[in-house]
């Protein structure tokens, strides 16, 4: 039997928003999905993107792992999830553009600055987290140093979506748009990154920076 949280939330949305929006779900499952925007977000359950951006079903395709790491383009046979689902939404979605989405408090990155646990020891983690050791460093010490690391983790995902052709042969055609953002849970406050002069600002609730 499932946890008794999740049956009583299944039935709040057969309910109420699956009534409210019913034949937007039948659409969906008549014709497919077709969202146009790729989000790579933390697997963090406060950071949520359908949430953070009030995103109806169908309208976001979200691939969520610890840290909204994207790794370098590696077709070497092995398992990589995150690659592939990057693969889906843009040779077969053909999205038009992906959001790397990091968030303050990251535990994945908390870890990762005092090389506490679950890096050590782990099956796992301290491997997948391994491909961003060096930005701890890189990040420098002024300010809020966990905020610092979060963000340069977002620029080098970015930066690791361009190592796959066929997101940068788009991007170049400009087809297809890369953006990052953060996430503060605190504030409820989505800052964005201006990839031209490698500065962030928070987005208005209007849209504006």
């Amino acid at each position: 039997m499932l946890p008794e949280r999740l049956v009583d939330g299944y039935q709040r949305f057969r309910s109420s928003r699956y009534e409210a929006e019913k034949e937007r779900y039948l659409k969906l499952a008549r014709h497919g999905q077709h969202p146009r925007v790729m989000v790579i977000a933390c697997c963090d359950s406060r950071a949520a993107p359908e949430m953070v951006f009030d995103a109806d079903p169908g309208e976001l395709f979200v691939v969520r792992n610890v840290a909204n790491l994207v790794p370098p383009y590696a077709p070497d046979g092995r398992h990589h999830s995150t690659s592939a689902a990057l693969e889906f939404a843009v040779l077969s979605l053909k999205v038009a553009d992906i959001v790397v989405m990091g968030h303050g408090r990251c535990g994945g990155i908390s870890a990762l600055i005092s090389q506490a646990e679950p890096l050590s020891g782990s099956d796992f983690i301290g491997q997948w987290m391994s491909t961003v050791r060096d930005i701890v460093g890189e990040a420098g010490d002024a300010g809020d140093r966990g905020t610092l690391v979060e963000r340069a983790a977002v620029e080098h995902s970015l930066a690791n979506l361009r190592t796959f052709p066929w997101i940068r042969s788009r991007e170049a055609r400009g087809e297809l748009g890369l953006h990052g953002a953060w996430f503060d849970i605190g504030l409820g406050e989505l800052n964005i990154l201006d990839q031209s002069a490698h500065t962030w600002s928070a987005l208005g609730s209007d849209g504006s920076d």
